[in-house]
């Protein structure tokens, strides 16, 4: 009847309701909201590690002091991991500042729906009343424009399929999803623009699906002629794959494909790169690198930021501008650079002088 009961919407401000209990709800209010895997990641947060700690307490008990026990006790509890064949183990390794607070902002966010259904009258887990731990704030990676150009020179011997799907994600800055969820159908030669329209998505056990865009942001990219030339060199190279193959091609109009024209698993993209770097020497970064390096190139270029946000598809121009700060250290290396250059150094004179005369 509980469950029944949250399913509808109908659950009390009962004052024996538990967080436990509370989370049943609250799980069904965003299983349309949040993203297929982070709906996943919240589900197993909330039954593996929050619900076994603080799940037995009374919403309305609930105080500051509850929340910050449970952030000491993911500070000092080592967490724990689970094989495929069911053994689980502990881990050595204490969870990091930043870990602690992915897991914080989980019951951030139960305690936020909470009050938004006036069960509680204020959030206890606001990190105003909280003492959090100090994270490191990540440094964004990117690609310099050196190495920009040597890995699109070293993808002229790859595959076809791995070239144009590296040149879109520098070109669009396209997340990985984003670029597998492309159908050919999506390209607009006219005009010369890529339509992103979804992306694509594994969760465990599941095959794989597709979902709107982060932050619902569909968005048409300008691309240059050479990519659509090569995307139609592609499209071409498809359709002899699918001649060949007959019934077991599988036409789903992807442009970025298994063997049998299947769409690729996002999970393949991420491999096939990180091999790619280390057989041509070129230093190891993430996959995501290159959104960032698309970014930057284009704040380099002198285009605007809101243009980026447009092109990036960010739903909040706040998020577009970390990458100023990217800009703005490449823009000091550069004058350090020019001041070492024309900088006269003490005895270069003499120096100089002496080299003539021995001349």
């Amino acid at each position: 009847m509980f469950e029944e009961a949250c399913k509808n919407g109908l659950v009390s401000d009962n004052p024996r309701l538990t967080f436990a209990q509370f989370t049943e709800q609250y799980l069904v209010i965003k299983k349309d909201v949040l993203s297929p895997h982070t709906y996943e990641d919240y589900r197993q947060t909330l039954e593996l590690i929050i619900n076994p700690q603080i799940g037995h307490l009374k919403l309305s008990a609930i105080r500051p002091v509850h929340i910050q026990n449970f952030i000491k006790y993911l500070a000092e509890t080592p967490p724990t991991k689970t094989y495929r064949n069911g053994q689980t183990v502990q881990l050595d390794k204490l969870r990091s500042p930043s870990t602690i607070k992915r897991k914080l902002a989980v019951v951030q966010s139960v305690l936020t729906q909470a009050v938004k259904l006036e069960l509680i009258p204020s959030n206890p887990a606001d990190s105003k009343k909280l003492t959090l731990p100090k994270a490191v704030t990540p440094k964004i990676e990117i690609f310099s424009r050196q190495e920009a150009a040597q890995m699109l020179e070293c993808l002229e011997t790859e595959p076809l399929q791995y070239r144009a799907l590296i040149q879109l994600a520098v070109i669009t800055g396209a997340r990985r999803g984003e670029l597998v969820a492309l159908k050919f159908s999506d390209i607009d030669r006219i005009t010369k623009k890529i339509s992103i329209e979804r992306a694509a998505y594994k969760v465990k056990g599941q095959p794989i699906d597709t979902k709107p865009p982060k932050d619902f942001e569909a968005r048409s990219v300008s691309v240059p002629a050479e990519c659509i030339k090569l995307l139609d060199e592609l499209q071409a190279e498809k359709a002899k794959e699918a001649e060949k193959l007959g019934d077991l091609w599988k036409e789903r109009d992807w442009i970025f494909t298994q063997w049998d024209g299947e769409i690729l698993h996002p999970d393949t993209v991420t491999q096939w790169f990180t091999k790619f770097l280390a057989k041509n020497g070129l230093k190891h970064r993430k996959f995501h690198s290159l959104r960032h390096t698309s970014a930057t190139l284009l704040l380099y270029g002198g285009v605007s930021l809101k243009q980026v946000q447009g092109r990036l598809g960010h739903g909040d121009i706040t998020t577009t501008n970390k990458y100023l700060h990217v800009v703005a250290e490449a823009d000091e290396e550069a004058a350090n650079v020019l001041q070492n250059m024309l900088t006269v150094h003490k005895g270069s004179k003499e120096d100089e002088l002496k080299n003539s005369q021995v001349i």
